[in-house]
């Protein structure tokens, strides 16, 4: 395989860009109402741990993870581990996916609605993190 050199202004671009999405996106779910992802989200993690954590409380951990996540990306500390926090989040957005498909898909698989759009969006973010994994 080729080996394709990035320069280090587009990484760090690249890099606190995806934090500044991960800080913007999370900090929405503090807050009631004004993520349009909250309610999918909270349903997608009750179904993952089987309801042992609740609705809200739920919510406020993955904002807390995503504001975390971003921060971090956007200073540049603990860039590993960060990735790897982030890429098992980005796994778990899929999820709903296979949980909810009829929220996900107008025709399955390939005719997707506003929220599979936005679940099927996290590849870019991916793809990045593994741009990202490789300059550490």
């Amino acid at each position: 395989m080729k080996t394709v050199s990035i320069s280090k202004t587009s990484l760090l671009l690249l890099r606190i860009s995806i934090g500044i999405v991960f800080v913007w996106f999370g900090v929405l779910k503090f807050f009631p109402g004004y993520s349009p992802a909250e309610d999918l989200a909270a349903n997608t993690i009750n179904k993952l741990t089987i309801d042992l954590i609740s609705s809200p409380l739920n919510k406020n951990l993955l904002a807390i993870l995503e504001v975390g996540i971003g921060l971090f990306l956007v200073i540049g500390i603990w860039r590993k581990p960060v990735l790897i926090l982030l890429l098992g989040h980005m796994i778990c957005t899929f999820t709903p996916l296979f949980f909810f498909p009829e929220l996900s898909f107008k025709t399955a698989p390939f005719v997707f609605t506003l929220v599979g759009q936005y679940i099927m969006k996290n590849i870019i973010i991916i793809c990045a993190a593994l741009v990202l994994w490789q300059d550490e």
